[in-house]
């Protein structure tokens, strides 16, 4: 041992740790011809070899009570009996130096009992590196377990030395070192090597016992996951204890799911859980045991995925087995459950290949055809309206809703597929025949009764809604107005091809969830034939509106078709016309440039018509309504936060029918040839002059269905039917049904003015937990917790995450629950959560908290004080 080792030891005593007297027996003389080159500064030698115990004792406490001194002896300590020097020994401290004593003092470790466990484990401390690290990890009171365990901590590169923590990141490895290559649970990896190499293996094992009971002869961790995993399932499931697995059941069960629950949380350590609880189960079989389970009795399980697979596929075996008599809040609680689990979870910070965002459209497709199950019964006698206008306002405010979950289950169930499951394609056909057969075709029946008669004297002759205003009236019953409010007054017109009501209603919510937004969503009775070209000629400022004689649509004797055509239209009041992906790709000022001295601006957006009437894509229209009604609620953000556009107005030229079966030759109507006149011909519509009557289609006018002047006509193929099915037939619209007739117009307005900042104000929702001076007495605990309002526009769904912590660490597991009840009643509003503690000692008087944190910001929700007092139920 080197002079510079011992006088920096020596040093850190006397002049750091502020020692006055330091006891050194060197019993083997192995230092005594060092001893008088070793110099510490302001101390002074004191040899026992050549004072007497007694001299020395008067020395040290009475000629000079203040000074530092290094008290030398060639022999061992003196037993107690015989120890002149025990008072001032015992207050004192003693220095070794040998190996492992330096090592002691360098470590700052208080207990010399050490020194041994310290001389064993000399390979570990052959390395400066890992003495550094270890040396910021212990504290002077650490005895040799843990000791050991943070020897465990810096092997394996764990952050912290915590056992939990210590756990995931040694299985954390088999990911870190398989890079492509796939993992073998049998074949440890390569950080255990290391981990046996420094003697450290029988300690980790040693830690696995007493904190899971986990023992066996021949240990292995594989074994060892397997049976954390096993009694982490076995914690959860509801049912009848498994019997081939109750052999693998850890005693410290407790333990086991409070670290699992951490490991599938934590943000770093969370994609190795995903990859090897997958390969554990497989081990066990648990696909089998699952698939065999109850529902209701999985449903707290997060252990494996296949566990996920199961409980997607029972629920939607109950949801096609009780469709006639759907239990929808029974399903939504059970789906919503499960979206804010491990493996559903969008606010999951795990990095692993599981698909999380199919898991979660599977059961957003649950929901919503159970819910379209659940609306189908409310109308089971069939659809009844005394008048067209009772029906109108019926599909206005409700049928619509047909359409809207319609399309929000096959869009959830394309995402599903997508992954090439076929989970939902038995609930899909029959989701499909509950649209068509019990929807379309019975409202088509209906809604053609109001059309066209027996008596003749139905909607075809007089095309009015009472209370509605037709489409062709849009500019003088709804753009006017605004502008003459005051001077210098602007209005944007936005309008999306074929943005139907359904789509509509769901951007006017999307609207109302932004600062500031206020949207109201109406309707405006489309013209017919329902077809862009009329349509969009409609929406513009006129006089007049007719045909030429090759079809062409005039306003006010000038052609509509192009940008172009139409801007120039518009310019008189002053106004333009402006494709919209071209408008909100300029910057503010240059935006603001663009409509200097400009009134009305028309702004044309075209993503659904543009996907939907195409034979070739028809198939995404549903991916293009999501697609348009993101871009919508950008756009309006754009022009009111960029353009000051302080009046918006959103509508469409018309809308559209769509189904994801197609269209059977029954569909097709009858009539095999144009009638005699006809200048147009498309799949749900012909143009034409002079048309005759046919029993097969509805004969009609423009000039009743649309103000233009001329003798323009059209046939309608009566229902649901298409003249022809060339290029595409799934995507439709030119007929008289409601789905292309009822125009959305959604009037957005940016409020500015006081008092309406809390009007306006988008917040989430407030959590309490329920109930005051919590005490937990038991492993288990159940805390009661209530979500404060109802979800609406502008107040948003929040999931948390809930644990009870000590300081910054969680105690318990930590459970993810998501609050999103719309119901006005509160008792609905209320959530359970069971937390599980950490088997360990804790003292009734410390301040434990119940935190609830944000699963996507990680911001604090509530904190409420727990004391948890295990004396009495540990006595007994």
């Amino acid at each position: 041992m080197d002079t510079a080792k011992i006088e920096s030891a020596l040093h850190k005593m006397f002049h750091e740790d502020g020692q006055r007297i330091v006891f050194w027996n060197d019993p083997e003389l192995e230092f005594s011809l060092l001893l008088p080159a070793i110099q510490i500064d302001d101390v002074n030698l004191l040899r026992l070899d050549e004072i007497g115990a007694l001299e020395a004792k008067i020395k040290l406490e009475r000629e000079d009570p203040v000074g530092k001194y290094l008290v030398y002896s060639p022999a061992e300590e003196p037993d107690y009996e015989k120890d002149w020097l025990l008072d001032i020994r015992l207050y004192s401290r003693s220095f070794r130096a040998d190996r492992a004593s330096l090592l002691l003092s360098e470590l700052g470790l208080s207990q010399q009992q050490l020194r041994q466990h310290i001389a064993d484990r000399r390979k570990f401390f052959d390395n400066k590196d890992r003495r550094k690290k270890l040396k910021d990890l212990v504290t002077a009171e650490d005895t040799a377990d843990d000791l050991d365990r943070k020897m465990l901590a810096v092997v394996a590169k764990a952050d912290q030395p915590e056992v939990f923590n210590l756990v995931r990141t040694v299985f954390h490895a088999y990911l870190d070192e398989a890079e492509e290559g796939e993992i073998d649970l049998a074949t440890p990896p390569a950080v255990w090597q290391q981990i046996e190499k420094f003697d450290l293996d029988k300690p980790f094992w040693k830690i696995a016992r007493d904190t899971f009971g986990y023992e066996e002869e021949d240990p292995s961790l594989q074994n060892f996951l397997i049976r954390l995993l096993v009694t982490d399932f076995a914690h959860y499931y509801r049912g009848k204890p498994v019997s081939s697995l109750a052999h693998l059941e850890l005693p410290g069960k407790a333990n086991a799911v409070v670290c699992l629950a951490q490991w599938r949380d934590s943000s770093t350590k969370g994609a190795s859980y995903d990859v090897l609880s997958g390969l554990a189960g497989d081990l066990v079989g648990i696909i089998d045991q699952a698939q065999g389970s109850d529902v209701d009795d999985l449903l707290d399980v997060m252990t494996f995925m296949d566990v996920e697979k199961a409980i997607m596929s029972g629920l939607r075996d109950r949801v096609m087995a009780t469709a006639d008599a759907i239990d929808l809040a029974g399903i939504r609680e059970l789906a919503r459950r499960r979206q804010s689990g491990h493996w559903a979870s969008l606010a999951s910070v795990t990095l692993s290949n599981v698909p999380r965002f199919a898991i979660n459209a599977v059961y957003d497709a649950l929901i919503a055809g159970a819910s379209l199950f659940e609306l189908r019964n409310r109308y089971k006698g069939g659809f009844s309206f005394d008048n067209a206008p009772a029906m109108y306002r019926g599909y206005e405010e409700d049928l619509y809703r047909f359409d809207q979950l319609y399309r929000h289950f096959c869009e959830a169930a394309d995402h599903a597929e997508a992954q090439h499951w076929d989970v939902l394609k038995k609930l899909r056909e029959q989701v499909e025949a509950c649209y068509v057969t019990s929807y379309l075709n019975p409202l088509a029946i209906e809604w053609g009764k109001f059309l066209c008669p027996p008596s003749g004297n139905g909607l075809l002759k007089d095309w009015k809604i009472q209370g509605v205003n037709n489409q062709q009236h849009f500019f003088n019953k709804s753009v006017r107005p605004p502008l003459e409010e005051g001077e210098n007054r602007r209005v944007f017109v936005v309008i999306s091809d074929a943005l139907r009501f359904e789509a509509a209603q769901e951007l006017a919510g999307e609207l109302n969830g932004k600062y500031r937004l206020e949207a109201t969503l109406s309707s405006q009775l489309g013209v017919l034939p329902s077809y862009t070209a009329l349509g969009m000629a409609s929406l513009l400022p006129h006089k007049s509106l007719k045909y030429k004689a090759t079809g062409e649509v005039l306003v006010d004797d000038k052609p509509t078709a192009t940008l172009d055509q139409r801007s120039s239209i518009l310019a008189s009041l002053p106004g333009m016309a402006v494709r919209a992906h071209e408008l909100v790709e300029m910057k503010k000022e240059e935006g603001r440039e663009f409509i200097k001295g400009k009134q009305v601006i028309y702004i044309y957006h075209d993503k659904v018509d543009a996907v939907g009437d195409d034979g070739k894509t028809e198939k995404d229209t549903f991916k293009a309504v999501r697609t348009a009604i993101n871009e919508l609620a950008n756009l309006v953000s754009y022009v009111i936060n960029n353009l000051n556009g302080h009046h918006v107005l959103v509508t469409a030229d018309h809308g559209f029918l769509f189904t994801e079966s197609a269209p059977a030759q029954t569909d097709r109507s009858g009539i095999d040839e144009k009638p005699k006149g006809t200048v147009l011909a498309k799949k749900r519509f012909l143009l034409g002059k002079h048309l005759s009557e046919s029993a097969l289609a509805w004969h009609g006018s423009t000039k009743v269905t649309a103000g233009a002047e001329g003798d323009m006509e059209f046939w309608l193929p009566r229902g649901l039917n298409r003249f022809h099915f060339a290029g595409g037939a799934r995507f439709v619209h030119g007929g008289a049904m409601l789905q292309e007739i009822v125009v959305p117009v959604i009037v957005v307005k940016h409020k500015k003015t006081k008092g309406t900042r809390e009007d306006t104000k988008i917040s989430t929702v407030q959590v309490h937990v329920l109930g005051a001076k919590h005490k937990v007495t038991t492993s288990r605990h159940r805390f009661q917790m209530i979500q404060m309002e109802a979800v609406s526009d502008r107040v948003k769904p929040v999931t948390l995450r809930v644990a009870i912590y000590e300081g910054s660490e969680p105690v318990t597991n930590i459970e993810t629950v998501t609050f999103d009840s719309a119901s006005t009643n509160m008792d609905d509003r209320k959530q359970w959560v069971q937390l599980v503690l950490k088997d360990r000692p804790y003292d009734k008087k410390n301040a434990y908290r119940l935190v609830l944190r944000d699963a996507q910001t990680d911001v604090e929700h509530q904190s409420v004080e727990v004391t948890i007092d295990r004396a009495f139920t540990d006595d007994f």
